[in-house]
């Protein structure tokens, strides 16, 4: 199989979040490339670095105003006095519609969900070539790779069209899915990830030709708390076309398997011609987000079984945090995608 990634994706260095209203060092770190990178080698997957998409692909999902904050925000948050050393919002707004502020702090509030998505002079360029990693990925499957990866950092799945989260900047799994749409008449999202994808269910809510399908722990007393719901449906042409599995604290292997199945059965009444797995590593058992306890043999089983509804796969790296077992866990999960597809 091959992997796409780019030296440029590890710039990103976030210092610091707030959990529980206490600054606690960012686990979104760039280490976390060399564990991941050493996880895909060991499944056997080729490294290749993409190229320069450009914004075509990304701002196909993501606004052109989204876009431009992105873009320029870190230097205008330069020229504030007193400023932070990096762009974290201070207000949020209770609504967002109607008037767009014009100050930087105000459009931090504005386009950023929450204080763990941090930006700094590096960030716009590390997001990008991480969505380019996704793109370069889901070309390769569209010219007639079965499958291929995308080791994408920073992350996507908190990302809606137009405001970051959750470490997310760029829907990478948003952006693959859309340009897997140029050939496939219909493309399913598959989110394994320990948090809901939130901001892939927001991008596709309205759409009747992308399933987004997510398993994750339940929002009801975790991140991203406001979102990821059983009810959550899809609205207008989209209603019927969202599907959320939320899992009991501490679900295992057996667990999630399970609800993998009736993920499934979903996804195959919606008979898509291509899947973009949204992979977080964070559902492990060690994992330092605690959510759920999934096994390293628990994510070969994942794999092998996603692998089995016979679907051409992009997939797109989400979460999976510093542990001893991260690497592993990405080898395991893709050489069970690799055995079954074989």
């Amino acid at each position: 199989m091959k992997a796409f990634y780019a030296q440029e994706q590890k710039r990103h260095d976030p210092k610091a979040f707030l959990s529980s209203g206490a600054a606690q060092p960012n686990p979104e770190k760039p280490e976390r490339v060399e564990r991941l990178l050493g996880g895909a080698k060991s499944a056997g997957c080729t490294i290749e670095r993409p190229r320069d998409h450009g914004l075509g692909p990304v701002s196909a999902v993501h606004t052109p105003e989204y876009l431009d904050f992105l873009e320029h925000i870190f230097e205008r948050w330069q020229r504030i006095e007193g400023a932070s050393a990096e762009v974290i919002p201070n207000i949020h707004p209770i609504a967002r519609n109607g008037s767009y502020p014009a100050s930087a702090v105000g459009q931090a509030g504005y386009h950023m969900a929450d204080t763990a998505c941090p930006i700094s002079g590096e960030t716009w360029q590390s997001a990008l070539w991480s969505a380019w990693s996704a793109v370069e990925a889901a070309e390769t499957v569209t010219a007639g790779a079965p499958s291929a990866y995308a080791l994408c950092r920073p992350p996507g799945h908190h990302a809606f069209a137009d405001v970051a989260g959750g470490f997310c900047f760029i829907n990478n799994s948003a952006v693959a899915a859309q340009v897997l749409r140029r050939q496939a008449a219909r493309v399913a999202i598959l989110d394994v990830d320990l948090h809901h994808g939130n901001g892939t269910q927001g991008i596709f809510y309205a759409r009747p030709d992308v399933l987004t399908v997510s398993l994750h722990a339940d929002p009801v007393r975790f991140y991203p708390f406001f979102w990821g719901h059983a009810d959550e449906r899809g609205e207008g042409p989209g209603l019927g076309y969202n599907f959320n599995l939320p899992l009991p604290r501490k679900s295992a292997d057996v667990a999630f398997l399970e609800a993998l199945e009736v993920a499934f059965q979903r996804i195959r009444s919606f008979s898509p011609d291509a899947l973009v797995v949204a992979l977080g590593l964070d559902a492990f058992e060690g994992d330092p987000f605690g959510g759920l306890s999934v096994t390293t043999p628990g994510f070969s089983r994942i794999g092998e079984a996603i692998a089995g509804l016979g679907l051409p796969a992009v997939i797109v790296q989400e979460g999976g945090y510093l542990c001893d077992e991260l690497g592993d866990n990405l080898t395991a999960f893709l050489t069970g995608f690799g055995g079954k597809a074989r």
